[in-house]
């Protein structure tokens, strides 16, 4: 929108963002968000059976009568290590293990790349196993860690990713857009100059009757106006630096301002249109709103079991900084 522009967030940004966000969780909120109901909405989109990986040798023809499709579930097998079977859902487990990497990965080639990484998986814990590193104590130290962290990602799926429903993003969108206030936008041009003497004369030749359009691709300094006659498309006020956008929004259709001044130099401006600004979309809003209500159901749930716990940490300096962590924002 050249020069004239600031980068600023919306009204409406700032009315649907979360005023509380964690830090702490941020990164795995975006990424239990990208594949929640991992378990099995992966396991879906990665079956054949949807078409989403197929192999390229398989036939374009539906399969006939004769032979039905199999079931996919999480239990079916997909390869053998050994004695070992690898099934859909190991699949499922991979792809969240490789987590957003997968965004990398060419779809056609993703079911190979998740197999792959299983086969060296079994083949490496079954040496592993081998070798009876099973029974060295800090194997079992971490088993634990990763039972706790199988635990709390099945949990967090169930109690909290599960809950954060369509129907809910849809009752939580109705009400952020209800709290946005109303407002108009307006579609403007504008011709930039160096001084006021320079704008009081493109002023005189327009009230005269020359074209703005042609006076701003001739006369504006502004990057690109030769080629959009000063064009600025659509805008909301606050998206303006202030005198430009009280001056704009002060103006009726078709009207042409006086010499206005901002920080970029002297502008004459022409609203050639002015209409109420939409508000966003459930659609533009989904994924927002989604991160916004998994943060709040997180905390709730983590504060209801924070409280009900015994914690006790030896080190008192240490138990204070650690309470601190565990606070929301102010």
């Amino acid at each position: 929108m050249g020069d004239t522009t600031r980068r600023a967030p919306s009204r409406a940004g700032a009315a649907y963002r979360s005023e509380h966000f964690m830090t702490a969780i941020t990164s795995a909120v975006s990424r239990l968000l990208s594949l929640k109901s991992l378990g099995l909405a992966l396991l879906l989109a990665l079956s054949p059976n949807l078409g989403l990986a197929q192999d390229s040798q398989a036939s374009s023809e539906p399969p006939s009568q004769e032979q039905p499709t199999t079931p996919i579930g999480p239990d079916t097998v997909v390869a053998r290590v050994g004695d070992q079977v690898i099934t859909e859902a190991d699949l499922a487990f991979a792809a969240e293990d490789i987590g957003q990497q997968l965004a990398n990965i060419p779809q056609d080639q993703l079911r190979a790349v998740l197999l792959a990484q299983m086969i060296d998986l079994k083949l490496m814990a079954q040496a592993g196993e081998a070798s009876g590193v099973r029974s060295d104590p800090l194997f079992q130290l971490r088993l634990t860690y990763l039972t706790d962290r199988a635990l709390r990602r099945a949990y967090t799926k169930t109690a909290i990713s599960d809950t954060i429903t369509a129907e809910a993003i849809k009752a939580e969108y109705d009400k952020q857009i209800a709290a946005i206030p109303e407002e108009d936008e307006i579609h403007a041009r504008h011709i930039l100059v160096s001084t006021e003497d320079d704008a009081k004369a493109v002023k005189a030749q327009i009230d005269a009757g020359a074209d703005f359009v042609e006076l701003a691709k001739q006369k504006s300094i502004e990057p690109n106006a030769a080629q959009s006659g000063g064009d600025l498309g659509y805008f909301k006020r606050a998206v303006m630096v202030k005198p430009f956008a009280d001056a704009a929004f002060a103006m009726q259709v078709g009207e042409v301002s006086n010499p206005v001044q901002t920080q970029f130099g002297w502008h004459i401006i022409k609203v050639e249109d002015r209409r109420p600004a939409a508000k966003p979309t459930l659609e533009e809003m989904t994924q927002q709103i989604g991160q916004q209500l998994y943060i709040q159901k997180y905390r709730e749930t983590f504060n209801a079991l924070h409280e009900a716990a015994t914690i006790e940490i030896s080190d008192p300096v240490l138990a204070e900084q650690v309470e601190k962590q565990l606070q929301p924002p102010q």
